[in-house]
């Protein structure tokens, strides 16, 4: 199995379970502290509403949409992740599922043109989990309303990339002091790494780094403009779970950013 796509879903499937119990209705900090309350802002949600939710994993997301009124059709290439999305409740019957992978161009306008157009689409970090994104931005020019929006976070690609290494310094000037850091050997050149989505998941999945010009151009390239964008830290005040994970002793370095794209008229 040398496609990196297809090692990416083999990893996802066999993920999913420990991914769904550990994330199940309520999310993580990231996604609850760093993601959603800019996600929810960004697509300005507003009651049926018909949104997009690309790589929607269990359906996070998907429930959090649809509990505010929406109705999304969301979509995974990963039959696991799909099966426990369709396990949870679905609020008002307004999400559809479906299997179908992110990469495959002819695959996504084949199942979603007919349903389209969509006001908007999301993608909560998973663009990073892809090895081509460009199919992505070519199908949402045909799936969304003019001047339709496409909403997205990313693990910071100069900040927490699979190479980045956080860092606790300590130094003495008569004093004890301690400073918390990132150490980032590789941004400007793509490159794909192994990497742990959640502490003690069975497998590895594959992370697919690009600088963010990458994204901005490919995203130009396909008649979108940039109109809102956020970095997302952990405040000062927030503890974490060890010393060196994420939390408010990284208050200055963010973790998460989220852009929002606008099809140009």
């Amino acid at each position: 199995m040398d496609n990196p796509n297809d090692i990416t879903r083999d990893a996802w499937n066999a993920n999913a379970q420990h991914w769904d119990e550990r994330m199940g209705d309520n999310g993580n900090d990231f996604f609850n502290v760093l993601c959603w309350p800019v996600l929810a802002s960004l697509l300005d949600l507003k009651p049926d509403s018909r949104i997009l939710d690309i790589a929607c994993g269990n359906g996070l997301t998907s429930r959090r949409l649809a509990a505010v009124g929406a109705d999304v059709t969301a979509f995974d290439f990963s039959t696991n992740l799909i099966q426990f999305a369709r396990s949870r409740p679905n609020p008002d019957a307004r999400i559809t599922y479906h299997v179908l992978d992110a990469t495959n161009e002819t695959q996504l306008l084949d199942n979603l043109a007919p349903l389209s157009p969509f006001d908007s689409a999301l993608s909560n970090m998973a663009l990073f989990d892809m090895p081509q994104i460009e199919p992505v931005f070519r199908v949402l020019r045909k799936l969304l309303m003019p001047k339709g929006i496409f909403v997205f976070s990313l693990m910071h690609p100069a900040f927490n990339n699979p190479s980045a290494t956080l860092l606790a310094e300590e130094w003495d000037d008569g004093q004890l002091h301690t400073r918390y850091a990132v150490k980032v050997p590789r941004y400007m050149t793509q490159f794909q790494s192994k990497g742990l989505a959640l502490r003690n998941q069975p497998k590895p999945q594959l992370y697919f780094h690009r600088p963010l010009q990458d994204y901005l151009n490919i995203a130009f390239q396909n008649g979108f403009v940039l109109d809102g964008f956020s970095e997302r830290a952990f405040p000062p005040e927030y503890s974490q779970n060890s010393t060196l994970g994420w939390g408010g002793k990284f208050s200055e370095l963010p973790p998460v950013i989220i852009m929002r794209m606008r099809l140009r008229p």
